[in-house]
């Protein structure tokens, strides 16, 4: 028990305020980044996308909209001033170029890895303090192996994205973070699976005139 305690007893008020208590609403506001998206930074906690940790996305099939959903904070971290990685681990297609450089991301900071063990070559990215961002595709990912992705994002300061099928949704999981996407209309339907103090539900996003899902 920490001197405070010892000092102040049983006193509610310093017992809500040390910091290793998690208060839920009230605790202290997470370090995020605009997605880009209004409606979605209004119902994820903190009011963006978590700045480090797991994040996993979960779709019926790549091509949902996924890769479009995170394009706004991709260019915003690849153009910092102290710009670190953005990296694409094992992507099922290979990153098309002029699409990327067209949604402002910089490609002098983008790398694609690939090999045969894509999670552990996930995990040392995701620790390695040299990424901004790093995304990853994988299927069925032990227990054990999301923990060790989740440590090594908080450990790295990386935002890590995983690509998951939509059946994991059944699955617990360490991410700071769980969505579900579905394709909607022009646009795609996200749904909050997961998240500290986050209101779960489902929105509907459009994507801008020219943007892939357009018509």
């Amino acid at each position: 028990m920490s001197p405070e305690f010892n000092r102040r007893g049983c006193d509610s008020s310093a017992l809500k305020e040390h910091p290793a208590i998690w208060r839920g609403r009230s605790a202290a506001r997470l370090e995020v980044l605009p997605s880009g998206f209004t409606a979605l930074d209004e119902r994820l906690p903190g009011g963006g996308w978590p700045r480090s940790g797991l994040i996993e996305i979960l779709s019926a099939r790549f091509g949902s909209g996924e890769l479009y959903l995170l394009l706004p904070v991709l260019a915003a971290l690849t153009r910092a001033a102290a710009a670190r990685w953005c990296v694409w681990v094992a992507p099922p297609l290979m990153p098309f170029a002029p699409a990327l450089a067209a949604a402002g991301i910089a490609l002098d900071r983008v790398a694609v890895v690939g090999g045969a063990r894509p999670l552990w070559a996930f995990e040392q990215v995701l620790g390695s303090g040299a990424c901004d961002a790093a995304l990853a595709w994988a299927r069925q990912p032990k227990p054990r192996e999301l923990r060790r992705l989740q440590l090594a994002a908080e450990r790295g300061r990386t935002m890590g994205v995983l690509f998951r099928p939509r059946s994991a949704a059944r699955e617990a999981s360490p991410a700071v973070l769980r969505l579900g996407l579905a394709p909607h209309a022009a646009g795609v339907r996200v749904t909050l699976l997961k998240g500290r103090g986050a209101d779960r539900g489902t929105i509907e996003l459009t994507w801008p005139e020219g943007a892939p899902g357009r018509g």
